[in-house]
């Protein structure tokens, strides 16, 4: 929910991406440390212009990845393709990554294109030969989608699988099999709907992130993913339909809340850091759970981070939320200060956050360092430098929620694979909540779900924002740059358990090597942690 729409409903900017909608368009083109938070959960929770877009394999090896069984939601269900260790650097740091190895899968997928392509061309065309060594050997060969009997492809369709049908194309694109690509990229315009069921939803936006990369390349894919914005209020109101209807930005403020509550329990200035403040909302539940605190509250200082996103969603800049949680704190009787810094957080130096003596510092990390760039990226490395900046600040607590999946230094294709498995959970659990043809559910997922997945397909290098890492590769870095574990109470589950009571029952949360998963049936969408 950091970016801009890929593609509206209507058409959009991108004229040479063609997100079909076979159903409904024709175009081709506490006291003490038992804080409460949930008393005013109604009245607070607001939408922040952030959402986590996020899976239940982890770190420990008994956990299980994404079932094979066929979806209630979706006919192809949440398929999980194993990972390979030899392709999958970073699976030392973290849960083995979903969709690196599909062997059996490529070879019924072969099959069944050759079935088709003998249907459209005949069993006896040089061209089906010349295709057969083509999928052996990534090798080009002119299988041009020209050539092709469309009236037999449309009755073909039906018998090939969609999930099956976009590793495919993947697999082509990341061959540089340009004319297999583009043939099956025609198949899938026939098989994809942004109000269909979840695979053909999630299919439209894959599609146009394997088409913008072949088109373009570095800056111009990002630039071209810039469409038009919606109106502040408009980009606000798809947020709150992911809000309602998603667990993941309630579990990040309520366990964050929690855990902050109970390391300051005694202290009486609190420094609060946000590195993506957004609205401001989390820090309503918290100075409401202060302000009860035996003996009075504490003066609570609060410094917020911008991004552009959140700054075009409330429809201005800082000065909103501080005179917002200004007026609440008030309203509270918490002592109250709030200090902005007008940039975003690569370029927060120690002396933008004016800590001073005195002060219990804590430190809020809610679904944004994945959008640092690390060592990968930058030499300047502001994942980690972020870290030890933190660090040097000497915090209480720092708090720590991501998504759990692994798409930073992946190459194309397994990145491809992780970002297909990840959504596929993430568009189910959505599919569960609203009518597929729902145009606020379908406006939520284009505007703040969409770009997000076109830009971890298309994009490479710096343009490439979207950059998850599991949770064993974030505690690495948070050890390196020399915090240790902070250790979750029963408190903080329990507390997220009580949220989780108005979603899905396919909702899970577990506790594991000191930090919280959250998970939507046995595919962990998001982590939640703290460090000392």
């Amino acid at each position: 929910m950091y970016h801009q729409p890929v593609q509206g409903i209507e058409p959009c900017c991108l004229s040479h991406v063609q997100i079909l909608d076979n159903n409904i368009c024709s175009d081709v083109s506490s006291q003490g440390t038992n804080m409460s938070f949930q008393t005013y959960k109604e009245q607070f929770y607001t939408l922040d212009s952030s959402t986590a877009t996020t899976g239940f394999s982890h770190d420990s090896p008994s956990a299980v990845s994404i079932s094979s069984n066929r979806s209630t939601f979706s006919p192809q269900g949440s398929q999980s393709y194993q990972s390979d260790p030899h392709h999958s650097p970073d699976n030392a740091y973290g849960s083995p990554m979903s969709g690196s190895s599909i062997v059996d899968e490529g070879n019924e997928l072969r099959n069944k294109l050759r079935e088709l392509e003998i249907s459209l061309l005949g069993p006896e065309s040089d061209i089906i030969d010349s295709c057969s060594c083509c999928f052996k050997s990534g090798t080009h060969q002119d299988t041009s989608a020209a050539s092709w009997n469309w009236d037999q492809l449309m009755e073909m369709i039906p018998r090939l699988d969609l999930k099956q049908v976009l590793i495919f194309c993947a697999q082509a694109v990341s061959d540089g099999d340009i004319s297999t690509a583009a043939g099956l990229m025609r198949v899938l315009e026939q098989m994809v709907s942004v109000s269909g069921e979840p695979i053909e939803r999630l299919g439209a936006y894959m599609l146009e992130g394997l088409r913008a990369r072949l088109e373009f390349s570095g800056s111009k894919i990002y630039k071209a993913l810039k469409c038009e914005q919606p109106v502040s209020s408009e980009l606000m109101s798809y947020m709150s339909v992911l809000f309602q209807i998603c667990p993941y930005w309630k579990f990040a403020y309520m366990s964050a809340n929690v855990v902050i509550g109970e390391a300051v329990e005694n202290e009486h200035i609190i420094h609060i850091i946000d590195f993506q403040i957004a609205q401001g909302t989390q820090w309503m539940f918290l100075l409401h759970a202060l302000a009860k605190r035996p003996g009075g509250s504490p003066l609570v200082r609060i410094t917020g981070i911008d991004d552009s996103q959140s700054t075009h969603a409330r429809g201005g800049g800082l000065d909103i939320v501080g005179k917002r949680l200004s007026e609440f704190a008030a309203s509270c009787n918490v002592p109250f200060e709030f200090q902005d810094t007008a940039m975003t957080a690569c370029e927060v130096e120690r002396q933008h956050l004016r800590v001073q003596p005195g002060e219990a510092v804590v430190v809020n990390f809610p679904f944004v360092l994945h959008h640092m760039p690390d060592e990968s990226v930058s030499t300047e490395n502001h994942r980690d430098r972020l870290l030890r900046l933190v660090k040097s600040l000497s915090p209480k607590v720092v708090t720590l929620v991501e998504q759990e999946s692994k798409t930073n230094t992946s190459p194309f294709f397994h990145r491809f694979l992780e970002t297909l498995d990840y959504y596929t959970a993430m568009f189910e659990s959505i599919d569960v909540t609203r009518p597929r043809d729902d145009k606020q559910r379908i406006s939520a997922e284009q505007h703040c779900v969409a770009r997000d997945i076109v830009n971890m397909i298309a994009c490479e290098g710096i343009e490439r924002v979207e950059r998850h890492e599991l949770l064993g590769k974030w505690r690495s870095r948070f050890m390196m740059a020399g915090f240790t574990p902070y250790r979750l109470s029963p408190l903080v589950t329990n507390a997220v358990r009580d949220v989780l009571k108005d979603y899905d029952s396919n909702y899970r949360v577990e506790e594991n090597d000191g930090a919280l998963y959250l998970g939507w049936r046995n595919r962990a969408m998001a982590t939640s942690s703290a460090w000392k």
